[in-house]
């Protein structure tokens, strides 16, 4: 079984680049289910309900967002209405949709969790103590597992990978746009990367326009970000599972 995570999708050029590509990498290399974090799909902060329905469209079978959830309003009754988008679990219980869902592919069933970091971001819940709380909700519900960690601190990633290692069996972080090159199996079994990286403009600063970018760190004054010019590239890691034991054999970075 193979399963491919895509880095944060930054802008409307982007999910255009995917649906022109997405289905045939899937093909060409027998991908079982693709997760595509989509925080930042409609012009960086948010993404719309009709932009979801595209990127579900090019070939994304989940949708986990970030910190960026709620910068598009339509989306609130889309998180609430579809399975296949999912919010961070952390977010207070009375925020629309929902922080994990539970999904197939073929005969297997495959809990997926999103989940926001609190260092240096927003102040949630403790993203340890939520997802403990899924995992005993959930026991017995599932056979294979994969979280989207969508955070700044790297230590916070890693942190939250060593505590649930061997427990979920397939962690990968999202947010900081720029992809690590630690991926590996860890101690307990499970496949985890850092950051994937992002599916967006590689000639900008993480998948914004340049000029904007430093404007505001020359003058700290308030500047509109938009998302940059050029090239655009998708970054992600490839998890292969062992069809008979559903243990993680391999984790891939990817670039196509």
């Amino acid at each position: 079984m193979k399963i491919l995570a895509i880095g944060d999708v930054v802008g409307a050029r982007s999910i255009e680049y995917l649906n022109a590509r997405l289905w045939k990498y899937r093909e060409a290399n027998r991908v079982d289910f693709v997760v595509a974090n989509g925080e930042n799909a409609s012009d960086i902060h948010g993404i719309s309900a009709p932009d979801a329905r595209s990127l579900l469209d090019a070939g994304a079978d989940l949708i986990p967002l970030g910190n960026h959830t709620y910068g598009r309003r339509d989306i609130c009754t889309l998180l609430s209405d579809s399975e296949r988008i999912i919010r961070p679990a952390n977010y207070p219980p009375m925020a629309p949709g929902g922080g994990y869902t539970l999904l197939r592919i073929g005969g297997c069933r495959l809990l997926c969790i999103n989940v926001l970091g609190t260092a240096l971001m927003e102040s949630l819940a403790c993203p340890f103590q939520t997802v403990d709380r899924i995992l005993e909700r959930e026991a017995g519900n599932y056979d294979i597992s994969l979280m989207d960690i969508h955070a700044e601190a790297t230590s916070e990633k890693i942190a939250l990978a060593r505590y649930f290692d061997g427990r979920i069996p397939m962690m990968f972080g999202t947010h900081t746009h720029v992809q690590t090159a630690d991926e590996q199996i860890l101690p307990g079994g499970s496949g985890y990367i850092t950051d994937l990286g992002m599916t967006g403009p590689v000639g900008g600063v993480i998948g914004t326009d340049s000029e904007a970018v430093i404007e505001k760190f020359r003058t700290k004054m308030p500047v509109r970000f938009r998302v940059a010019d050029g090239e655009i590239s998708a970054h992600g890691a490839l998890f292969t599972l062992s069809d008979d034991t559903l243990a993680v054999t391999s984790v891939q970075r990817v670039i196509f």
